[in-house]
């Protein structure tokens, strides 16, 4: 594992160095700005902002950014998500100076020209339409809104074409202006490079050009606040898509660690329980499996499946029997090796890739405003008993905690 160094420049933008052997260098820049922070006549902001930055600049255009990345066999990149967005690029690691200049030219001085911002519009538009014709993603995003029915949290990341149709590019120069700051965001560099001379880049286009002032923040969420009980959406689909959904704490809970391995024993790989009871011993649907997300204040544990809807009965009875069993019954100690050398091994491996190491330090300097080494995540798992996965899943699996989302068939 890497040993990473953290430095600030004068402007209070973060650079995080992750020197390491590669062919490959990453470059990533994470500012704390997503769905969340965005008002209600905002939604949609951060996403439609993270594409029309890739739209040009005064001294380039979209060609010019295209050609400067996958011209030297690179690929760029970004995503928005409920507590940030992302822009990233991966080249031959002797480029990393052209990525800096590329992506830091494109956070500080995105044109946004009124032509283009029209194109990039419809666009997305048409990106929420395409998810929309997807029942996995469809039953998703219903789950998220019906967990957290009165926070920005269950709100969709892209918007809706309603929210999206009155914005303007002043609408989104305002709102950069106001969130793009340099505390609030992080530059990470992964790979092969010389740690002196990448400072000096961070320096060189990232350094003091904005004043210190506050990024507006986001509401908590009220757990006071019911999760609503199930909503069902009628698409022309053949199977019926199940996602069933359950409230929890925020990733800086010390219980994370213990969730985690609690997801991976119930859903988590094709030896998984609810893999084996579902699919191997009763074949009621070619795939299902679990996952758990932290958030800043809150998170959640999501089981998902497509089957036919005559079994959905069938499917959550054996579904509510696995989720008793784990919180009635130890994890056995084999059962419970087995889960942690596989979470172990997984976090491992996907550190052998410098792009995954610009995204785990990125995403941990934002939920934790230090550096977090890998190591202390694998310790982290490894501490975990079964006493502590019993009692997390007592904590989470609670009756009035769960939302059930449907995609059913029309007929």
């Amino acid at each position: 594992m890497s040993k990473a160094s953290l430095h600030v420049l004068k402007n209070g933008l973060r650079v995080v160095l992750v020197p390491c052997e590669a062919e490959s260098v990453a470059f990533g820049l994470f500012v704390a700005s997503g769905s969340r922070h965005e008002r209600a006549a905002e939604a949609g902001v951060s996403h439609l902002i993270e594409h029309m930055l890739f739209k040009g600049t005064p001294s380039r255009t979209q060609l010019d950014i295209t050609h400067a990345i996958e011209g030297r066999g690179g690929n760029f990149n970004a995503f928005t998500s409920e507590e940030s967005t992302c822009y990233y690029a991966h080249l031959p690691s002797e480029y990393l100076a052209e990525a800096v200049e590329i992506l830091s030219d494109m956070y500080l001085n995105a044109s946004i020209a009124a032509d283009e911002f029209a194109k990039e519009k419809q666009v997305v538009i048409e990106e929420i339409k395409m998810y929309a014709d997807d029942p996995d993603a469809v039953a998703a995003e219903n789950l998220q809104r019906a967990m957290f029915p009165e926070n920005t949290l269950g709100a969709p990341v892209a918007g809706s074409p309603k929210s999206l149709a009155p914005m303007t590019p002043a609408m989104l120069r305002r709102y950069i202006k106001t969130h793009y700051l340099p505390q609030n965001t992080i530059a990470v560099m992964a790979g092969s490079f010389d740690e002196s001379a990448a400072l000096e880049l961070a320096n060189l286009y990232l350094g003091p050009r904005r004043t210190r002032r506050n990024a507006p923040g986001f509401e908590p969420v009220d757990f006071a606040v019911p999760p609503a009980k199930e909503v069902k959406a009628a698409k022309d689909v053949v199977q019926t898509q199940l996602a069933v959904g359950y409230r929890t704490f925020g990733i800086r809970d010390g219980r994370k660690y213990a969730a985690t391995v609690m997801d991976a024993v119930l859903g988590r790989g094709m030896s998984s329980r609810l893999f084996q009871e579902v699919r191997e011993r009763k074949g009621l649907s070619y795939d299902i499996s679990s996952r758990m997300q932290f958030f800043a204040d809150a998170g959640m544990f999501t089981v998902t499946a497509g089957l036919d809807g005559a079994k959905l009965d069938l499917a959550m009875k054996t579904i509510d029997r696995e989720f008793e069993r784990i919180r009635s019954k130890r994890v056995s100690a084999d059962e419970l090796r087995r889960t942690k050398e596989f979470l172990v091994g997984n976090f491992r491996i996907s550190h052998e890739k410098v792009t995954s190491k610009m995204f785990y330090y990125g995403s941990t300097m934002l939920s934790f405003g230090r550096l977090v080494e890998p190591a202390e995540q694998i310790d982290g798992i490894c501490g975990v008993t079964a006493a502590g996965v019993r009692a997390v899943a007592q904590a989470i699996l609670a009756e009035g905690n769960r939302s059930i989302s449907l995609v059913v068939p029309r007929k």
